[in-house]
């Protein structure tokens, strides 16, 4: 897919059923990261409060749920390169195509301040990924926050320039427009995946500049926490539910997403027969 001319979109899910939505919307991946877990499975911010086990436990209820690739986020690989072997072991155990592997040292979406890992410690964690798969398909990514952190495109390109030259799949600049895509291209020798809402950005603008993949990280659970907070103010405003026809999604459709009628037709075809007197 990535070795496709257009760049492959990937809208970011939360949980399992909005996983499936991506995919019965005609996507071709989707994405799960920390972000929407630590939201959507924790109702906690996305500070590094995740374990390892929490984080692929939800990406393997993602991937169950959906046959198109899943991605996921591996944040900074957890262990030393001595122990990355488990990180790449259990995410690819869990059903996930690829994951991401960051420079991003701490204090992410917060106030409190941020910092990088030096490339000399980022280095052999994604080598030592890459030598612990065991599935040559399973994608390591990759990913630089120096754009983010810093607003260094020198640096960020310096880093995934040594990225490419430790034999990752893919790199992951966090941050980045299209107009620094497209200098990325020229010097980066690998496939770049890139965020479609941060800064946010038109599918067009970002392949136009060369973007291989383009995720939306945030996506459902942001289009999810808007509707239900919508829904929800609308009820307590008018104590009618009869008033949310736009908000809530028929009883109906809603049954069809979860697989209610596969449900029966598998139970009918195994039910006793009767027999005749």
């Amino acid at each position: 897919m990535v070795a496709r001319e257009a760049p492959v979109v990937v809208p970011g899910a939360h949980d399992p059923l909005s996983a499936r939505m991506v995919e019965s919307a005609g996507f071709a991946a989707t994405y799960i990261g920390s972000y929407a877990t630590s939201a959507a499975a924790y109702g906690l911010p996305d500070v590094g409060a995740l374990t390892l086990t929490e984080l692929v436990e939800h990406a393997r209820r993602v991937s169950r749920a959906v046959s198109i690739p899943v991605l996921a986020d591996a944040e900074g690989g957890f262990f030393g390169a001595g122990n990355m072997w488990r990180t790449v072991q259990a995410f690819e155990e869990a059903g996930v195509c690829a994951v991401h592997v960051e420079d991003h040292a701490g204090g992410k979406h917060t106030s409190l301040g941020t910092a990088l890992r030096a490339l000399e410690d980022t280095l052999p964690l994604l080598r030592a990924a890459l030598d612990s798969r065991t599935d040559p398909d399973f994608q390591i990514i990759g990913r630089t926050d120096a754009l983010w952190v810093a607003g260094d495109l020198d640096e960020a390109v310096g880093r995934m320039q040594a990225f490419a030259e430790a034999g990752v799949d893919m790199v992951f600049p966090t941050g980045i427009t299209p107009e620094q895509l497209a200098r990325i291209r020229r010097e980066v020798p690998c496939p770049v995946l890139v965020l479609g809402d941060l800064p946010p950005t038109s599918v067009a603008a970002i392949a136009d500049a060369g973007a291989d993949v383009i995720v939306y990280y945030s996506f459902t659970l942001a289009a999810a926490s808007r509707g239900v907070g919508q829904a929800l103010g609308k009820l307590e405003r008018t104590g009618d539910v009869r008033t949310l026809d736009d908000e809530l999604e028929d009883l109906g459709t809603l049954e069809a997403r979860l697989g209610y009628g596969e449900y029966t037709d598998r139970a009918l075809r195994y039910r006793r027969r009767q027999i005749p007197d």
